[in-house]
């Protein structure tokens, strides 16, 4: 399948609910005999409830919503009106990734069970097929077996890894992977991090500290900090994302097991009320199920329109 297929494939538990209910009120909304009206109160009310059932949020939703009244006098269909203001979430927070520095660090971010170290074998698949050169950094040294089963991924990714023993310094590992990327020529470095919750003082502390030594060795990294979040979690993640901004810089969001969720709304919120991009997506289980976000694609898929 090529990228959109699989992105449809991935949302396609949310755009069947959303589908459903989404057909009757355009259906209701868009004959002839109402085209000329304002959308009624019921559709409305109707269109809202269907937005919070698929993760969009209060906030954006009361957004949408209130866009679709004010322009529901001119005719444009209620589909469209939706997916224009949907689009436009998306749109406003698109900024293009940091690039040109050599190498280029990702510091990779979230709590445990989100399919962090999984997103960072992915990844390192992404752009190793994009022609980049990535080497993996396992500055995870504290959960057992993580570094094992990153190395894991590295081996699928065919690419090189740094690594220590379990329970060595993170920041430590971080200097020995700046080191490495510019004596073996890489371009790009991730750095895997311990799966942390925001009141854990400890590991926050930690995460400055390998900020402060990654920017040491590597003029303005972190140069990307993705926040890996889980889509079937919906706005639990929106929480969690925000805390993360407060104290890792976090600048983009990786959004996983969008194929397990029929919130795949969610990415809407975290657009709207956080104001951060989405990179990429995860729709499935395979070394090739991370896929880049690009917001008309998403669109499209969450409405089904390319068949």
């Amino acid at each position: 399948m090529g990228l959109f297929e699989r992105l449809k494939a991935g949302l396609a538990r949310t755009a069947q609910q959303f589908q459903h209910t989404f057909d009757a009120l355009v259906e209701r909304a868009d004959a002839p005999a109402q085209r000329t009206r304002a959308i009624d109160v019921d559709t409305l009310d109707a269109l809202e409830e269907l937005l919070i059932m698929a993760d969009v949020g209060v906030a954006a939703t009361d957004e949408i919503v209130e866009a679709v009244r004010k322009r529901s006098r001119r005719g444009e269909s209620l589909r469209e009106l939706v997916r224009e203001e949907i689009l436009r979430i998306f749109q406003q927070v698109d900024r293009p990734s940091i690039n040109g520095a050599t190498p280029r660090v990702l510091l990779i971010v979230g709590v445990n069970g989100t399919g962090k170290t999984t997103t960072i074998g992915k990844l390192a698949n992404h752009f190793k097929a994009q022609g980049a050169k990535p080497l993996i950094c396992a500055a995870d040294t504290f959960r057992a077996a993580a570094v094992d089963q990153l190395q894991v991924w590295a081996d699928r990714a065919g690419v090189d890894m740094v690594r220590a023993r379990e329970g060595s310094d993170p920041a430590a590992v971080v200097f020995d992977a700046m080191a490495a990327g510019k004596a073996r020529g890489r371009d790009t470095v991730l750095v895997d991090t311990a799966g942390r919750l925001h009141n854990r003082t400890n590991l926050m502390n930690e995460l400055e500290k390998i900020r402060r030594i990654a920017e040491r060795e590597v003029p303005g990294a972190p140069h990307d900090v993705l926040l890996v979040l889980d889509a079937t979690v919906g706005q639990n993640g929106v929480t969690q994302a925000r805390e993360f901004m407060n104290v890792a810089g976090v600048n983009g969001v990786v959004l996983t097991k969008l194929d397990g969720t029929a919130k795949g709304g969610v990415a809407v919120a975290i657009a709207h009320d956080l104001k951060l991009p989405i990179r990429f997506v995860g729709v499935g289980e395979g070394i090739d199920d991370l896929l880049p976000f690009v917001a008309t694609d998403y669109v499209d898929a969450l409405f089904q329109e390319k068949w």
